[in-house]
């Protein structure tokens, strides 16, 4: 399906003024990171995408961090902090906090350096991560399950290192980490030599794009660098809004590689002077983007991994002028979350739709509404009675999708006209997240 123009999910950050490079992180970082990870980590493809390139009539070029080792960029970050450690700082062992993708990554470098980590993972972390986690590090890593979002989680990793001595390895929030990411950067700028137009980077914690911003702004002072967060985790923006990073009251777990609740401070010194905007993605766009990689592209991209490119479905104020780079941050997705994303995606195309409709106990009262209240194309994907145990009160769950978003206002017309009682569930109501 082809992205269309959509009102932003929240207003995007205003242009930044550009000062020069946070020290805490300079450009010869990031070149020591890239000489140190070269024999280590894959330099990943820099794929066009005909798809998207349509779309924004520019070139659109999808950097494959889903191809990276442990299927995410987190690997650089990681094995680049923990390969600066002492001997005695190894001997003690290292504890690290993920979503999933920063774990493989430890993990990784905890059974090529040989040394011992646990990891603490949140309780939203998909199976499939989990099992790649142990699969990468062996018998080198131990995994903790604790905390419903990331930022429980690392509150109680933090604490283990306190009380054990044992190394904590951030996430985001280090200038070696940030260095690690950045040379995702680095690698764009040695494989396209053309001018880039616009980078989109997905952001969850700031890391990447603190670092994707610092080596890109010191080759390319011009080039637009746009943030993208989920729009049910927009940390970044709650920080630029603050002028200093702060707690969400709230965060949707569904984009699991993004959702944090507050941004780093190291990143958000970065992001704060550097990054152009920073714009919110709805995960209902988020998963529609997801569908279009894995069917146009062939990509399967996890949530974070599809935040990018569903930037361009519309979700930019400022149209691309020239060619464009979305950082395909991971691959880590649970086949058992297709139902789940193709629903979301549905839901926020506008092709599903749920209500609750009451049926009088009288005959033709169902062929009424199959006959009269339907249109031709509407189909029927859930019929289910909410009292199960007095289908004569209580009204029925019925989800319809419909061949057109556009079909919506015409099935309203007729259920307004006809005799029986008919509710719309509102995608954002307590009652729909209740039900379904």
């Amino acid at each position: 399906m082809a992205p269309e123009p959509r009102t932003p999910a929240t207003s995007p950050t205003p242009p930044v003024t550009r000062r020069p490079s946070p020290a805490a992180v300079t450009p010869a970082d990031i070149q020591a990171a890239a000489h140190h990870l070269t024999a280590i980590v894959r330099e990943t493809a820099l794929e066009t995408s005909p798809r998207l390139s349509s779309a924004v009539q520019q070139p659109v070029y999808l950097k494959r961090e889903d191809l990276q080792v442990g299927r995410s960029y987190k690997v650089r970050g990681a094995h680049n902090f923990i390969s600066s450690l002492t001997a005695e700082q190894r001997a003690r062992g290292i504890v690290c906090a993920s979503a999933g993708n920063h774990a493989q990554g430890v993990a990784f470098a905890c059974r090529q350096l040989q040394i011992h980590g646990k990891v603490y993972l949140p309780a939203t972390t998909p199976r499939q991560k989990r099992a790649r986690i142990q699969d990468i590090g062996g018998r080198w890593v131990e995994q903790v399950i604790t905390g419903a979002v990331f930022d429980e989680t690392s509150a109680a990793a933090q604490e283990f290192a306190a009380e054990s001595g044992a190394v904590y390895v951030p996430p985001f929030d280090h200038p070696r980490i940030v260095a690690g990411q950045g040379t995702v950067a680095w690698e764009i700028t040695h494989q396209l030599t053309e001018p880039i137009d616009t980078v989109l980077v997905p952001v969850g914690g700031g890391g990447l794009v603190a670092g994707v911003a610092v080596w890109l702004r010191h080759l390319y002072p011009d080039v637009h660098i746009v943030g993208v967060e989920p729009a049910g985790a927009a940390s970044l923006q709650a920080a630029l809004a603050a002028g200093r990073p702060v707690e969400l009251a709230k965060v949707d777990g569904f984009v699991d590689g993004a959702a944090v609740r507050r941004v780093g401070d190291v990143p958000f010194a970065v992001a704060r002077d550097l990054v152009d905007e920073v714009v919110a993605v709805p995960e209902g766009a988020v998963c529609s983007e997801m569908l279009d990689l894995y069917q146009v592209e062939g990509i399967i991209a996890e949530p974070a991994g599809a935040l990018a490119s569903a930037a361009l479905r519309g979700y930019l104020p400022r149209a691309p002028q020239g060619p464009v780079v979305c950082i395909v941050s991971g691959g880590n997705n649970d086949v058992s979350r297709y139902a789940d994303i193709l629903e979301r995606s549905l839901v926020h195309e506008g092709l599903r739709h749920y209500f609750l409709v009451t049926f009088p106990q009288q005959p033709g009262a169902l062929r009424h509404f199959l006959e009269d209240v339907l249109g031709p194309d509407d189909d029927i994907v859930l019929f289910e009675y909410v009292k199960k145990n007095n289908r004569e009160t209580g009204p029925a769950l019925v989800g319809v999708d419909l061949a057109r978003a556009d079909a919506l206002p015409s099935l309203l017309a007729n259920m307004e006209a006809s005799p029986l009682q008919i509710d719309k569930l509102a995608p954002d109501s307590p009652v729909f997240e209740f039900l379904l």
